[in-house]
């Protein structure tokens, strides 16, 4: 099972993501920092970087309605990930996996690189960036298959429903008429009796 852990940070960032792996061992730390402004601001990006180094984190996310000129989804601007609200889960995924992947390799070669420098080199290529945004193009496919799915449905159930109305209103429409000819001999059907339709309307 692998684990994550979530400090409220006190100052600089909003909150500490702590990954570890399977075995329990701490594979790094991500620094989460929010925004609810309209127009975007360079400064942040300079704070937050001077958090991260404060709080000895590999990772730093920007997350943000309002994102720098160019930027529609996530980006990485001047060493810190900057995404859009909607983005956010399934950046921190990935970044997640990434540092679990780069502790991993690190622990194999190690001597080679420091935990830094790897982190920085794979975090912020193009490679990597390329690999997120195939997630979220896939994300955002399956939200729009959801979306239209549950459009097919809303409108089939509109289509039964109107369906039942018609076939009660038809059915009460011919018992309605047996009554008028048989009279009080005609034997009562549940649920056919005016009492017992307007009490099923209250209910509902």
């Amino acid at each position: 099972m692998l684990l994550n852990r979530l400090r409220k940070v006190i100052s600089g960032g909003d909150v500490l993501h702590y990954v570890f792996s399977r075995s329990g061992q701490q594979s790094g730390v991500i620094l989460w920092e929010s925004k609810r402004t309209k127009n975007w601001s360079d400064a942040w990006l300079v704070k937050l970087r001077e958090d991260q180094r404060n709080a000895k984190a590999e990772v730093s996310i920007l997350v943000s309605q309002a994102l720098p000129k160019g930027i529609e989804t996530f980006d990485v601007v001047e060493g810190v990930w900057v995404a859009h609200p909607r983005v956010a889960l399934p950046v921190a995924t990935i970044l997640r996996h990434a540092l679990l992947q780069v502790s991993l390799a690190r622990q194999v070669s190690e001597g080679q690189q420091t935990k830094t420098e790897m982190v920085y080199q794979y975090l912020t290529g193009p490679r990597f960036r390329q690999r997120i945004e195939a997630i979220i193009e896939a994300f955002a496919t399956m939200q729009e298959d959801l979306d239209k799915e549950r459009k097919v449905i809303m409108t089939q159930w509109a289509k039964r429903e109107e369906q039942i109305e018609r076939v009660m209103g038809a059915t009460v429409g011919m018992y309605g008429d047996l009554q008028g000819i048989a009279g009080k001999s005609l034997q009562e059907i549940a649920g056919l009796e005016f009492e017992a339709i307007e009490i099923k309307e209250l209910d509902l």
